[in-house]
């Protein structure tokens, strides 16, 4: 009886969570990361945050999003969304906005230039908005949503913010999970 009980406890388990996996992964999914400056690569001490939130189309052919940032060092010069795991670098896919100096490509929208106040970005993604990652072996080229979708999904996706001087690295990033919106706010990433 004892088998039994113990077997279908381990079965309602299994169960349960194979069903909150295939929850997370269905079309449009809800997506945050909390951006902290200690998930930066190297980790970046400062005051700065930020969050990102985004919904994947139930067609999954577009992200809306919200990129949300306050008390960064200086004022901003890009923010992106790149594919790599916790504690890697990776390509940027993705420009959310960019500035003079740091234009992104053609229709990248422009970044606030608040520094101390909260600022927010938002806009909608698509596949002409994904560009080809800079590191040749990650094997995602421009327009190539689906493989951003699912590495975001994968859970390999980063969003991080850039400011001056910190213009080679970002000062706040965060990775990008799949949510079901009920996130507590300023959570680290890794919790």
């Amino acid at each position: 009886m004892k088998c039994s009980w113990t077997t279908g406890l381990a079965t309602i388990a299994f169960s349960l969570g194979a069903a909150g996996a295939i929850a997370a992964g269905k079309p449009g999914s809800l997506l945050q990361a909390h951006l902290r400056g200690f998930q930066e690569v190297p980790s970046v001490s400062t005051a700065a945050t930020g969050e990102f939130r985004a919904r994947i189309s139930k067609d999954e052919q577009s992200i809306e999003f919200s990129l949300t940032y306050e008390n960064l060092q200086n004022t901003v010069t890009q923010a992106h969304i790149h594919v790599a795991q916790p504690g890697v670098n990776g390509s940027i896919v993705i420009w959310l906005c960019g500035t003079a100096s740091n234009p992104g490509p053609a229709g990248t929208q422009t970044c606030p230039q608040t520094a101390k106040g909260v600022t927010t970005v938002t806009g909608k993604i698509t596949a002409a908005n994904v560009v080809d990652g800079g590191t040749a072996s990650q094997l995602i080229l421009a327009g190539e949503l689906d493989e951003v979708i699912a590495a975001i999904r994968g859970g390999v996706a980063y969003a991080n913010v850039h400011s001056t001087p910190l213009t080679t690295g970002g000062e706040i990033r965060g990775q990008i999970k799949v949510t079901d919106g009920n996130q507590d706010k300023g959570k680290d990433d890794n919790d």
